[in-house]
């Protein structure tokens, strides 16, 4: 019982136990001391009963939606090279995933599917089956899944499997969670599928990486390799977090472990589902932690918060009378009383709406509206670029279009090759073949035929059976390489 997750075990079985023990004192009738030792029933006390059986039905009912996320990619073996040239290898990864659209919608971790070149989903049996891991091949549920996309800063992908009619989990973003409610962990572990742990919220917004905007929900909840992507659900069984790292020496679970909190997660999806990357906004203004020290030197009302360092002339919060040394004390109704909070309420604020800001500026309160401005970088463009309809190229499922001024710019200047068809978006509602292309490479030969143009893209992608082996050579990050795979 030396191990964090056993000293966890044992602290609910005694929480439990305790409860237990404590109704059955309050209800306790005297007469029944007279009823001799050997009849007294060796069953578990009521509310223990209760307790196993709400257990079970929550887990029966939320299984279901959790899927094993498998990808199959190339990356470099460790410790192999030979001067200059460095050996790679094809790699599997495990992950987790939660449904959350009957249509076939995932949500899971961005670096469980990074850079994978074919992604596929195992759902879980019908209940009654095989288990998971005694299931024959023919039993198991395996599928394709394509990207919809991915977003980095936050850690979260979204996935399309062609599947209707699936069992989901509902995003809890509108639901407040508590320290030490309790938890439970559900994902594939060292490939375990489904498998379910319990815990309590340790922390309901901690800051992971100073350097970093991002707060997370943290869990004692034992999480391991390959939870990454699942779900943290509470007892009602809403998703309250997609699980996505652990700190920890041994590299298992030592009880920290940090989830992306829901309000987050729905944010994300929805931007992922509609426009394929993530819309953030801004409002040209920048704001800092208040320090004692910084408090007592600028005269500030208070020691602890956030004030504003700068704001851009000309921009939406200058137009709005925001100054330099406001105390921001909320945003959105919601109160701020740190940098992360600040940032959080521009990463999560609508794109059409005021943002509504509440300042202390000396002893005077005021509140500000803000428009907003929506902040892209320069792949935010690149997608937008897209048009369905001219752009598509179905066999392989992307959007593109041929290099031109605008995308050399967008991409950096650094092409190697002038020349070339560049990849704006994967198309979310088309599952062929995983080609392994990411948005931003740009196609400079198929089958060592030269593409200099939709049309010579079309055309080759033509004239190429279901079954033949494709070969495309592509650029990325300022590096040519080559991209083979099985046209479907």
């Amino acid at each position: 019982m030396s191990s964090p997750a056993a000293k966890s075990a044992l602290r609910f079985f005694l929480l439990f136990l305790l409860i237990a023990r404590t109704l059955v004192a309050q209800q306790h009738d005297p007469a029944k001391e007279q009823v001799p030792s050997t009849t007294r029933t060796s069953e578990a006390p009521e509310i223990l009963q209760h307790l196993n059986g709400a257990l079970e039905d929550l887990v029966a009912r939320i299984s279901p939606a959790v899927v094993q996320v498998l990808v199959t990619g190339l990356a470099p073996i460790e410790g192999r090279s030979r001067g200059d040239t460095a050996f790679v290898a094809r790699q599997h990864g495990v992950g987790s995933g939660v449904i959350v659209d009957p249509e076939g919608y995932i949500i899971t971790n961005a670096h469980v599917v990074e850079g994978a070149q074919r992604i596929r989903v195992l759902l879980s049996l019908p209940p009654g089956d095989f288990p998971l891991d005694l299931a024959p091949a023919g039993k198991r549920h395996l599928v394709d899944a394509k990207l919809v996309g991915l977003h980095k800063e936050s850690d979260l992908a979204v996935l399309k499997i062609n599947e209707s009619h699936l069992a989901t989990l509902t995003l809890g973003n509108v639901r407040r969670i508590h320290q030490g409610q309790l938890v439970f962990a559900i994902g594939s572990p060292e490939g375990l599928q489904n498998s379910v742990t319990m815990g309590v919220v340790s922390a309901v917004a901690r800051q992971a990486d100073p350097s970093k905007a991002m707060v997370y929900v943290q869990t004692d909840a034992p999480i391991n390799p390959g939870n990454s992507g699942g779900p943290l659900v509470d007892m009602d069984g809403y998703v309250v977090g997609i699980n996505t790292f652990i700190l920890s020496e041994g590299g298992g679970s030592e009880g920290l472990g940090f989830a992306i909190p829901a309000r987050i997660v729905k944010f994300v999806y929805d931007s992922l589902r509609k426009y394929g990357h993530v819309h953030r906004v801004e409002i040209k203004a920048g704001a800092q932690e208040i320090t004692p020290e910084l408090a007592e030197a600028l005269g500030l009302a208070q020691s602890w918060g956030v004030v504003i360092a700068d704001v851009l002339p000309g921009g939406p919060a200058e137009a709005a009378g925001l100054k330099i040394g406001d105390i921001v004390l909320s945003a959105d109704e919601r109160r701020i009383e740190t940098l992360p909070a600040f940032s959080a309420a521009l990463y999560l604020h609508p794109t059409d709406e005021v943002l509504k800001l509440q300042v202390l500026r000396g002893t005077d309160r005021k509140t500000l509206n803000i428009p907003v401005l929506e902040k892209r970088d320069q792949m935010d463009t690149i997608a937008d670029l897209a048009n369905p309809s001219t752009s598509l190229i179905p066999r392989l499922g992307i959007l593109a279009l041929p290099l031109n001024d605008k995308l050399r710019a967008a991409l950096g200047d650094t092409l190697r090759i002038p020349s070339g068809v560049v990849v704006l978006a994967r198309a979310a509602n088309l599952i062929g073949p995983e080609t392994g292309l990411l948005q931003g490479d740009v196609i400079h030969s198929l089958n060592r035929k030269t593409i200099d143009s939709l049309e010579s893209l079309r055309d080759a992608v033509h004239q190429i059976k279901p079954g033949d082996s494709v070969a495309m050579q592509i650029e990325r990050n300022g590096g040519l390489q080559f991209l083979a795979f099985e046209m479907e």
